[in-house]
């Protein structure tokens, strides 16, 4: 099965194609996707294939990198697709957000050592670390704090252990991670949930199709197919 962007408007619309996030918002996503009528027998949580039909509609299914997901649907490569907030935020894409499907709650957080968590020490330029860098830069501008923002893609707990940075902005859902490592939430920038986005150009060309999609997933949400999880 091959996969392409959308050529010219002209084409055809065919079946939908949906971006999933691989991770720990595949499993509720799924779980509500089914719900509403979407699924693939094969297709799971432990899954290794990337690409699946689904087989109660015309659909095909695309399992990427949460951070790619947005990217997949404004350049048309997919119809329509499932991220969280807080990837939204931190990229800003041209995509319509139609829905908050409410699993994967978590939160946007600014965190520091144990006794260094008063935000009454930002009285001068402070150096953090985050994977949010955008989502980071605002923040603190908007509080008229000078920030040097350190980008990292993973283990950003270990920056102010390590001293490369005053603070760091991550993601947090229980806080049992922050806590392992000696850290505390100074603050909570913003919440974050999965959200269904779609392409601004398939809501007119595959209308229909996206309409229902849509207002089934709503359904399935106000009828609590699926409820937020937490694991760390």
């Amino acid at each position: 099965m091959t996969v392409r962007a959308r050529g010219s408007q002209n084409e055809m619309p065919q079946g939908l194609t949906i971006a999933l996030s691989k991770g720990k918002l595949l499993g509720p996503v799924l779980h509500l996707l089914k719900q509403a009528g979407y699924y693939s027998p094969g297709l799971s949580a432990e899954s290794r294939k990337l690409v699946f039909a689904c087989s109660s509609k015309d659909a095909t299914f695309l399992i990427v990198r949460p951070t790619d997901v947005p990217t997949y649907v404004e350049h048309g490569a997919a119809d329509v697709g499932v991220v969280g907030k807080d990837v939204l935020l931190e990229q800003d894409s041209d995509v319509y957000e139609p829905l908050d499907l409410k699993v994967g709650a978590c939160r946007i957080s600014v965190a520091a050592l144990q006794g260094q968590a008063s935000p009454d020490r930002w009285s001068s330029k402070i150096r953090v670390a985050t994977k949010y860098p955008n989502v980071t830069e605002r923040y603190f501008n908007q509080r008229g704090v000078p920030v040097e923002i350190v980008k990292l893609y993973g283990s950003i707990e270990l920056a102010p252990i390590v001293g490369l940075a005053d603070r760091i902005v991550d993601l947090v859902e229980t806080g049992s991670t922050l806590k392992a490592h000696d850290l505390a939430e100074v603050e909570v920038i913003t919440y974050s949930t999965a959200r269904l986005i779609v392409n601004r150009a398939s809501l007119k060309l595959k209308h229909e199709p996206l309409t229902a999609l849509i207002e089934q997933l709503r359904a399935a949400v106000a009828g609590g197919a699926a409820r937020p999880t937490s694991s760390t």
